[in-house]
């Protein structure tokens, strides 16, 4: 696809988000498209020249170990512009000052976001101009869909990415081929041969200085509602007809809009805990509710897990539970779905009678089918095997992934509006129910897999 960007503009380039993973996205997108070319425009509101902008773009770009004539046309041009991302006059004049056609990353908490763009609709804004805004899109349905008013009036819909980076993860994409790719899965990808799914994205890392942002969040609204959903919307949408972003983006909707709490009950459905002290990795860790930054009444969940039906044909009766957490034992990152059991095993054969179960790995993207096969020393008895598979790390980060599609005007890997608004409705329910205390905040210890009555998933 033609580049329809000329400048990449970054609000917040002072911050976190940019240095660790915008950066480091920018540069190796560089390094394999030496022929690309875009100009870099940093700003925040913190005191940096261009110099000191230069090193930190440098730096990021290390990381990666980004190289070649693409990077240094970039390098040699980027600048830094002090600003208000909140102010009309400072945003006009910042967008005034670039070349071509821009594009504005709003590296910004949820609440700057909304009212940068309350700001642009104050003055006009260049043609073309495109808006690039971080998870989590709102706060609440209801903020959604203003927040969505308030885009429509300033840019086309098809100039607004909703990132979410885990679209852009090869693992995410590598659904798509593994699904529609092989005649002797796809059939089998319904109610009638799931038992159930589970996606899981479970981390040894603990909350590591991000109070600010994640005790007003939690693990269901971090992970779940702004990235498992949309994972769960690609293993379960029906086959497209393209990978173009019409197509693509219809599909995942079409699943959101028939998925709800499973039975129609948070209580049931859900549940929350948050990790109390303990030890990973030989580093002790104290309890979250300690944690610099944290308030403890919030009674804010670092582990969330919540179980939906989608109501199609298709998956009739099957659940499909999303769970993700911190400070947790061990990592798992993964799509479990399993298959129901067979049907009937002749009299005689003995031994693991498991359900097939095909898992799809994150980061490091890989596969296995785990069947049961007969034993190597007794052909009677049955044992399990796991057929694997390695997918490779991709040509690009996720976020250069992202980036292509915002530099190139194609909004396939980003969250459309209707589609933001359906995982707020998906969640809501959960979220009220955990609000109004009517489901308990459990405890477990960091380093443990989690409540001890918790069944471990998949």
């Amino acid at each position: 696809m033609t580049q329809s960007v000329d400048t990449l503009v970054i609000l917040g380039a002072s911050g976190d988000l940019t240095s660790r993973l915008l950066l480091p996205a920018i540069g190796q997108l560089l390094t394999d498209q030496p022929d690309r070319a875009f100009a870099l425009v940093g700003s925040s509101s913190d005191d940096l020249d261009d110099d000191a902008w230069r090193k930190i773009v440098t730096t990021s770009f290390a990381t990666v170990d980004a190289k070649g004539d693409a990077v240094e046309r970039l390098l040699a041009g980027t600048r830094y512009v002090k600003g208000d991302a909140t102010s009309a006059d400072d945003l006009k004049s910042l967008l005034a000052s670039v070349d071509g056609v821009p594009a504005l990353y709003f590296a910004l908490p949820p609440a700057v976001t909304a009212k940068a763009c309350d700001a642009l609709g104050t003055f006009d804004l260049p043609k073309g101009l495109t808006l690039a805004l971080e998870k989590p899109f709102g706060t609440d349905r209801e903020s959604a869909i203003r927040l969505n008013a308030q885009l429509a009036k300033l840019v086309p819909e098809d100039q607004i990415h909703r990132v979410d980076h885990f679209l852009g993860r090869s693992s995410v994409l590598n659904i798509l081929g593994v699904r529609f790719a092989n005649s002797i899965l796809e059939p089998l990808w319904d109610g009638l041969h799931i038992e159930r799914v589970d996606v899981i994205y479970d981390e040894t890392l603990a909350l590591e200085g991000r109070a600010r942002y994640y005790d007003g969040a939690g693990a269901l609204i971090d992970m779940i509602q702004s990235h498992l959903l949309q994972v769960m919307a690609v293993l379960a949408m029906e086959p497209p007809s393209t990978l173009g972003e019409a197509d693509l983006r219809d599909a995942k909707q079409l699943v959101l809009r028939a998925t709800k709490v499973w039975g129609g009950d948070p209580v049931t459905a859900s549940r929350r805990a948050r990790y109390a002290a303990g030890e990973i990795d030989g580093k002790k860790l104290p309890a979250y509710a300690d944690e610099s930054g944290v308030d403890p009444a919030r009674e804010t969940e670092t582990l969330a897990e919540v179980t939906l039906q989608v109501d199609t044909w298709r998956w009739k009766g099957v659940p499909f539970t999303l769970r993700s957490g911190k400070a947790l034992g061990s990592r798992r990152r993964e799509m479990v779905i399993t298959f129901v059991p067979a049907q009937h095993v002749p009299t005689g054969l003995k031994g693991a009678m498991e359900p097939a179960q095909l898992r799809l790995m994150f980061a490091p993207d890989s596969m296995s089918l785990d069947i049961n096969i007969n034993g190597t020393d007794n052909p009677y008895e049955l044992e399990r095997a796991s057929l694997t598979a390695d997918f490779g790390p991709g040509a690009l980060l996720a976020y250069g992934e992202v980036l292509e599609g915002i530099l190139d005007g194609d909004p396939s890997l980003s969250v459309r509006a209707d589609t933001a608004v359906e995982c707020w409705r998906i969640v809501e329910p959960v979220l009220t129910a955990w609000h109004d205390g009517s489901v308990p905040l459990q405890e477990y210890p960091a380093g443990s897999e989690g409540p001890e009555d918790w069944a471990q998933l998949g």
